[in-house]
């Protein structure tokens, strides 16, 4: 027998209680009457022979109560063979298929030892086959089928995925969950040391899981790998000379001093060759100058030459988009100059020819059409034609963007232009003062999380002197004054995005435009507006692409259409129709038509912790498999079965609190009873008095 938590046995200390308890219980005498005292001598009476236990198996029941409840907080269990509690076992065969596996021979020997451990079980094993990867994929069901199990461990192929040992722990512990019986989990693997969790708790297998090792590969291995690839995603326009350089990062994994050859290739070709040396375990560094990359998408390549049994990490993939630049259509008011001048301004330092800024007053707005504009500014307009305004719904719930500056010209209405928001008001702090008296207010609170928020520090000192105060209702405020007034909030429109900022983009209502902050604030919300900040032409393996908004309005969503990079649409007709978003688990090139009409082409590469091929050190595996049997002379465990007899843990907590619940009961009886005995007593002392 054995206590999971041995220290609730302090509590049976408690027992002192009711001992104490009863030894209170008070002697209880008669009066008598008599005439007068003065004959008589003082005298202290001892209650020694009072100071004694009343109701003996009252106080015993009330003592099995205390020591059972805390018994049963201890844990208490018994190991008892697991033939006694189940007449077969679970046996999993766990196939590593992460990408480290393509080095070399290793998926081949992993699924050889698998085959021979498959051929050695015996009919109180039902095998369930499972491939490991960032997930643990069920490949067959506990059934006694040998040759469905043995033709399912011979197709498993590598796949471009990083392993995840934590994962594997969390599956076999949902399965003890259900099923109480001893479990065997095999893992062939090559145990590679990146694949292990941070907290080495989240690998731990529950108590009737048995871990039975098999390596794959039992020694570090050399490997270079292309560690990393910097080269820019969208070019606008005609480059200048040296702009738009690409930078590689060469790293070594056990590896010795060596030169090794990059190539950078665009659309297949190869355009540029260079060496590098690479020090011992180390990194290296080489950059390409300038790429000339033609309209539209081009998939750019850098590689190594093939010097170690992992050619697959020798390639890092990106996707480059060369267009023209983006227009943005600026709506000012006629005697507004100063807000079309700073924004412009703002949007050619940080993003370069990536935008061209078109102001439009509100007279020239007509029917002007808004095909072509990557997002849309109202910069303190009060109001817009009704055919602009509906043209302006169309274009940002098609996945357009936009951005509404707030100033004195909206000073009178009710709602905000476009967005309908409530005004409640302005805040003109120049007259009324602000926070301490002064005619001007600050940033108090912001969201860090967002970009064009940005942080603090950057917000510091800029002066705001008016702000239109709004009810934000459904919009997300990113940026508030020091008196709670939203000042920076978003929202989504169907597929589109609208960004409300409640003060000028002049220097009039505030010295925003004067200050730092204000050209990374333009650039981040042209980004997000334009939905740039989420294009990225290179991406992780098991990554996430976002399709659609998730506010989109039901039934008004259009299809989308994922091309995998084998050529193939993964896609089903009612996923193009309904998907959020979509996991990109192979290593290559997809391309994407999303929801709000864009179309972009995203390379994507194994994570690069799998080229590290050192294996887990042998006291880690040691402390891993736990008290496992069956292990080599070498520290790994054998293939075969289990030495000794399975034995799990029966835990008796239940039946102690059984106990508990009768002792309870007993003691309530027996309570009532002595109770109810004093009670007459008590009520046939005055009857005595009186008689006497």
């Amino acid at each position: 027998m054995g206590f999971l938590t041995p220290w609730f046995l302090a509590g049976a200390a408690a027992i002192g209680l009711p001992i104490y308890l009863h030894l209170l219980r008070r002697h209880a005498t008669t009066p008598r009457r008599f005439s007068s005292l003065m004959f008589f001598r003082p005298h202290t009476q001892s209650s020694v022979r009072h100071r004694k236990l009343h109701y003996l198996l009252l106080l015993a029941f009330r003592v099995a109560v205390l020591l059972l409840l805390a018994l049963a907080f201890a844990g208490p269990f018994v190991l008892r063979p697991a033939a006694s509690a189940a007449s077969t076992r679970r046996t999993l065969l766990v196939v590593d298929r992460s990408f480290s596996m393509r080095a070399g021979t290793r998926l081949a020997e992993a699924k050889r030892a698998a085959l021979a451990t498959l051929a050695s079980l015996g009919p109180a094993d039902h095998v369930q086959v499972e491939a490991l990867g960032a997930q643990v994929a069920e490949l067959t069901q506990p059934i006694d089928d040998i040759s469905l199990d043995r033709s399912t461990i011979s197709a498993i192929s590598a796949g471009d995925e990083r392993a995840s040992y934590s994962e594997l722990a969390r599956s076999v512990r949902l399965l003890a969950d259900t099923f109480h019986g001893p479990i065997v989990v095999h893992l062939f693997s090559d145990l590679q040391r990146s694949d292990m969790p941070g907290n080495f708790a989240d690998a731990v297998l529950p108590p009737n899981a048995r871990l039975v090792l098999h390596p794959a590969a039992n020694a570090a291995e050399p490997n270079w790998t292309v560690e990393s690839v910097s080269a820019p995603h969208q070019i606008f326009g005609t480059p200048a000379a040296g702009a738009n350089p690409v930078q590689a990062v060469i790293a070594g994994s056990n590896t010795p001093a060596a030169s090794r050859t990059v190539s950078l290739v665009l659309n297949g070709k190869t355009v540029a060759t260079q060496q590098v040396a690479v020090p011992a375990n180390g990194r290296a560094t080489v950059t390409f100058p300038a790429i000339d990359v033609p309209y539209g998408f081009t998939r750019g390549e850098v590689r190594i030459d093939a010097a170690d049994t992992l050619a697959a990490d020798d390639v890092d993939r990106f996707a480059v988009e060369r267009s023209d630049p983006q227009r943005v259509l600026f709506v000012h008011r006629a005697t507004d100059t100063r807000s079309p001048f700073y924004f412009s301004a703002a949007l050619e330092s940080a993003l370069g020819g990536a935008f061209v800024l078109q102001p439009v007053t509100i007279e020239q707005l007509g029917d002007l059409p808004l095909t072509g504009y990557a997002f849309v500014v109202l910069s303190d307009v009060p109001s817009v034609p009704s055919s602009f305004q509906a043209a302006l719904d169309r274009f940002v719930r098609n996945g357009g963007g936009a951005l509404i500056a707030l100033g004195p010209s909206v000073a009178g209405l009710n709602r905000v232009p476009f967005a309908g928001d409530r005004i409640d008001g302005v805040r003109n702090y120049s007259r009324q003062g602000g926070g301490g008296h002064e005619p001007f207010l600050e940033v108090g609170r912001l969201d860090t999380s967002d970009a064009r928020a940005g942080t603090a520090a950057l917000w510091a000192g800029v002066k705001f002197y008016y702000a239109v105060a709004l009810q934000p209702g459904a919009a997300r405020v990113a940026v508030r004054l020091t008196d709670d007034t939203p000042l920076l909030l978003e929202e989504s429109h169907g597929e589109g995005r609208t960004v409300v900022f409640t003060s000028t983009l002049d220097n009039v209502a505030n010295d925003f435009p004067l200050h730092a902050a204000f050209v990374p604030f333009v650039a981040e919300t042209a980004r997000y507006l334009a939905g740039a900040e989420q294009q990225a032409g290179s991406r992780l393996v098991d990554a996430l692409m976002t399709l659609r908004s998730a506010e989109r309005r039901a039934g008004a969503s259009t299809a989308v259409e994922v091309v995998d990079p084998e050529g193939r649409h993964p896609l089903s007709l009612q996923q193009a129709a309904t998907a959020d978003s979509f996991r990109m688990t192979e290593a290559g090139f997809y391309q994407f038509r999303l929801a709000d009409g864009r179309q972009d082409v995203v390379g994507v590469n194994p994570d690069r912790r799998e080229s590290d091929l050192t294996p887990i050190p042998r006291d880690t595996l040691a402390l891993w498999q736990g008290g496992a049997t069956g292990r080599t002379a070498g520290g790994h465990a054998t293939t075969g079965s289990p030495a000794g007899p399975e034995k799990v843990r029966e835990p008796l907590w239940r039946y102690v609190m059984l106990l508990v619940l009768l002792a309870a009961l007993a003691e309530s009886f027996l309570a009532g009873r002595y109770l109810g005995t004093a009670r007459e007593e008590d009520a046939t002392a005055p009857e005595i008095r009186e008689a006497l």
